[in-house]
């Protein structure tokens, strides 16, 4: 199955085209952005900006890419990648990929009440959040199918499991500045906040490795994501680029510890307190 799964990764020539791709067309989602929402009520862009829309990037250069460098039928098995759930085959994992995220806002949300810093009750959107969520996981799984179904692939095989997820972090980051800037984000809020989606990135391959690299899994856990930083800061949970890239970082360092940098899905100790070796993955 791993062998399967290379064979539609990027060749380590086209990852540099694909990066190129994502951002050409991205482009036009950039720029008229800004003139559509000229024309849209207030509450649809509150949030999110139009830019935004550019979530389909990363799927259409991979499926334009397999399908010149290995036909139509590879470009069905990667988009067959989004629902790839049969590999998930510790149901534990879930419990990571669904409430990791929504714990880290609670976690903030104490640190920042231990500050004295004043506070709204936070409220839980019970009827938004599973409307919030298909919207989530649809534009999740327009990157993810890209970022991992895709890149990823060749980016472990030249370097570790962390080392890749750092660089695809990066990628993924400077991929978001033009929103974040036609939200009006400040340069310190930027800063911070791409900080966290490096850390974050890295907890995305921590889920993907460990799930047998499940694209599913981590659309699941992008979507959580979003709910948790996005949707969930208007009814009262506090966000802070700041406190939050401390969260995400400290996260990283156990999972970095527990799991081994190498691959990210070695545990370090088995039921009976043994280390165990690192193994690399496909």
């Amino acid at each position: 199955m791993k062998r399967h799964l290379l064979s539609i990764s990027a060749k380590s020539g086209s990852l540099y085209t694909f990066f190129l791709l994502v951002f050409l067309f991205s482009i036009p989602f950039w720029v008229a952005g800004p003139v559509a929402e000229r024309f849209l009520p207030e509450e649809l862009t509150a949030n999110l900006p139009v830019s935004s829309l550019m979530v389909c990037a990363p799927i259409s250069a991979a499926v334009v890419l397999v399908r010149r460098e290995k036909g139509p039928g590879a470009a069905k098995e990667l988009l067959k990648r989004a629902f790839d759930h049969k590999r998930i085959r510790k149901r534990a994992w879930y419990v990571a990929i669904l409430f990791l995220m929504p714990a880290m806002m609670v976690v903030q949300y104490g640190l920042m009440k231990l500050t004295g810093k004043p506070l709204a009750n936070p409220q839980i959107p019970i009827l938004m959040i599973p409307l919030s969520f298909a919207m989530f996981f649809s534009a999740a799984l327009g990157e993810e199918v890209g970022w991992l179904g895709y890149a990823i692939g060749p980016l472990q095989q030249k370097w570790n499991a962390l080392a890749a997820s750092i660089i695809l972090g990066i990628v993924w980051t400077l991929w978001h500045l033009i929103p974040f800037i036609q939200m009006g984000r400040t340069p310190t809020w930027i800063v911070w906040h791409g900080l966290g989606m490096v850390m974050a990135r890295i907890l995305y391959i921590w889920i993907y490795n460990g799930t047998e690299q499940s694209v599913f899994a981590v659309i699941l856990f992008h979507a959580m994501h979003n709910v948790s930083t996005v949707l969930l800061p208007g009814y009262g949970w506090p966000y802070s680029p700041l406190v939050s890239s401390f969260i995400l970082a400290g996260t990283v360092a156990i999972v970095t510890f527990l799991w081994g940098p190498k691959t990210l899905a070695s545990y370090r100790f088995t039921r009976s307190g043994k280390c165990v070796p690192s193994t690399t993955t496909g």
